[in-house]
């Protein structure tokens, strides 16, 4: 089944799109904190894991879904040398701040970031060798659909890769994982951001996100094969693959 709709605000009109895309823009001068705190600094090495599996495949041509600030996207440009990466995000502030980084890294001619929705992909069919989506599927609001897409504008024999924070398991772990999401990180925001309801929305959204086999049951209703899923760091995070 698809994810459980979770806004990111409550009490304001809109749909999760329109919300998630005001979010994004409100909090992208923070989001890279955001992600550091999110992950305690691990999400580095976790993106690390994902270029690894994609650089064996070499490809060519490839395509970071809410790509956000381009950190995913800049790690691909530094590790595959000779792969352009397209960079796609909804939100244009996120972009801005992801175009001065490539430009400070000289990337700029192998990194091109475009806005766009991640469920209507504005690309032709089979265009890319391979599609890439780090901590941001939960935040589709047609999980289904937005699968369907990137299967769609991959090419026959391209590879999908999924990286996704996750609710672990262990009786040890699990509630202090509990409690640094749902308590400690949003009182962090409150301090650091102008929108706490930001970091509420961030914990309710890996609680409703399906994970696990769930995820690459659709994954697979979808049309992706040779499918598998990666659980990292006690199960806060999760790589998940695909073949179109």
């Amino acid at each position: 089944m698809a994810n459980k709709t979770v806004k990111p605000y409550l009490d304001q009109p809109g749909t999760k799109k329109e919300q998630v895309t005001h979010m994004f823009n409100r909090i992208s001068g923070s989001y890279d904190l955001l992600n550091r705190m999110l992950s305690l600094g691990i999400d580095v090495r976790w993106r690390n894991v994902l270029v690894k599996k994609l650089k064996a495949h070499h490809p060519a041509k490839i395509l970071d879904v809410a790509t956000g600030t381009a950190d995913l996207a800049i790690a691909i440009a530094r590790s595959v040398p000779d792969a352009h990466v397209t960079g796609l995000d909804i939100a244009e502030e996120m972009l801005l701040i992801g175009r001065k980084k490539t430009e400070l890294q000289g990337l700029s001619s192998r990194v091109t970031l475009e806005v766009g929705d991640a469920e209507n992909l504005p690309y032709p069919d089979g265009t890319f060798d391979a599609i890439t989506v780090a901590f941001g599927v939960r935040n589709f609001e047609d999980l289904e659909r937005g699968i369907a897409e990137m299967n769609r504008v991959l090419r026959p024999g391209g590879h999908l890769y999924v990286l996704e924070f996750s609710q672990p398991k262990g009786w040890l772990f699990r509630p202090i994982f509990q409690l640094y999401f749902k308590y400690l990180l949003p009182l962090i925001g409150r301090l650091t951001s102008k929108d706490a309801r930001a970091y509420h929305y961030l914990f309710e959204s890996v609680q409703a996100f399906p994970e696990g086999e769930t995820f690459v049951e659709l994954m697979r209703k979808q049309g992706f094969g040779q499918t598998s899923w990666t659980s990292l760091t006690f199960g806060t995070c999760s790589i998940y693959e695909g073949l179109r």
